[in-house]
């Protein structure tokens, strides 16, 4: 099974952000993919800053998306963009950093003013990046996430949208080595 990483770009430690990335990766883990989830903000924001590739902890986050098959890439609306914080950690991959990798964008803000930000944001950097396939990507808003005595939830409509956002995300990563093996084909036939 593809190996996914769910990397949230949120700077809150109580973000609703990571709230929706955790959804999605207990969906894909029960559809048995193997997740995990990287969040830029417990990265020592030094050496992130610094752009220091080589200190242990960034080392070891460029080498999980080095590693990973596909990508969920979640991040919170600010100013009408991505966070600054995935911003710098994107910007330590390398120019082919997402290289034959199937990525889902996610999105979450307070108004639906900001929806079209993973069109216009987020998905011109992630297919620089070399992306194979950037998925239909989805916004949540803010109040969908809900938060209370018991464990987060999302309101059941979002929910659905998102299951179906993260189940065509699923589909195209299972296709993508037959993808890949007929894109080789077609390259080497006379």
């Amino acid at each position: 099974m593809p190996n996914l990483l769910a990397i949230t770009g949120s700077p809150s430690a109580h973000s609703r952000t990571a709230v929706v990335a955790d959804h999605v990766v207990r969906r894909l883990s029960h559809s048995g993919f193997e997740t995990a989830h990287l969040s830029v903000r417990e990265l020592p924001a030094a050496d992130l800053l610094a752009a220091r590739r080589g200190e242990p902890e960034i080392r070891r986050a460029l080498e999980a998306v080095a590693e990973a098959d596909g990508l969920v890439i979640a991040t919170p609306v600010y100013k009408a963009s991505y966070t600054g914080l995935l911003k710098a950690f994107l910007d330590l991959l390398p120019q082919d950093g997402l290289d034959g990798k199937t990525v889902l964008p996610l999105a979450t803000g307070g108004s639906l003013a900001h929806v079209l930000t993973i069109d216009y944001a987020l998905r011109p950097v992630l297919a620089a990046l070399g992306a194979r396939h950037v998925t239909a990507g989805r916004f949540v808003l803010d109040s969908s996430v809900e938060r209370g005595s018991g464990p987060d939830r999302l309101r059941p409509e979002a929910e659905l949208d998102l299951y179906q956002a993260v189940d065509e995300f699923a589909a195209a990563l299972r296709s993508a080595p037959a993808a890949a093996l007929t894109a080789a084909a077609l390259t080497t036939t006379p």
